[in-house]
């Protein structure tokens, strides 16, 4: 697939900021408080086990987060939710559509499959709308 002059790619920012912060502040935390506490309080290797897995499963959500993205062009839509990804040609979609209060916008096929795009969050407001109706001036 060659570089369109329509190409459009949208990623949640937003959300990626927030989740990689969260994943130092943990981080962080959990040193400073293993670090600090009184030698008869120190936590067990279990514990530290734990927490340092804990820890993990918020990065590799913040991981699973940070892949998401939705790119356009003249050929279609692909989109990646995670780890999966899905490719639809224009005239394979019959709307792109977000209500107002959801979370993303989905993607519904004219064989009635239906796909979120986690990329595009709805808390994102105006940014949100006009990448939705980008996408919706797009399909066939």
């Amino acid at each position: 697939m060659g570089q369109s002059s329509s190409r459009r790619t949208f990623r949640p920012i937003g959300v990626i900021v927030v989740m990689w912060a969260c994943v130092v502040v943990l981080a962080v935390l959990a040193a400073m408080i293993g670090i600090r506490l009184p030698e008869e309080y120190k936590f067990t290797t279990s514990q530290t086990v734990t927490i340092w897995v804990l820890i993990g499963f918020v990065a590799l959500f913040a991981l699973f987060v940070s892949r998401s993205h939705v790119t356009a062009d003249d050929a279609g839509l692909t989109f990646v939710n995670g780890w999966r990804r899905r490719t639809l040609r224009w005239d394979e979609i019959s709307v792109v559509s977000m209500r107002p209060g959801t979370p993303w916008p989905t993607v519904e096929t004219k064989d009635g499959r239906r796909f979120a795009l986690f990329a595009i969050q709805g808390s994102e407001g105006d940014p949100a709308r006009d990448a939705v109706t980008w996408l919706s001036g797009h399909v066939r």
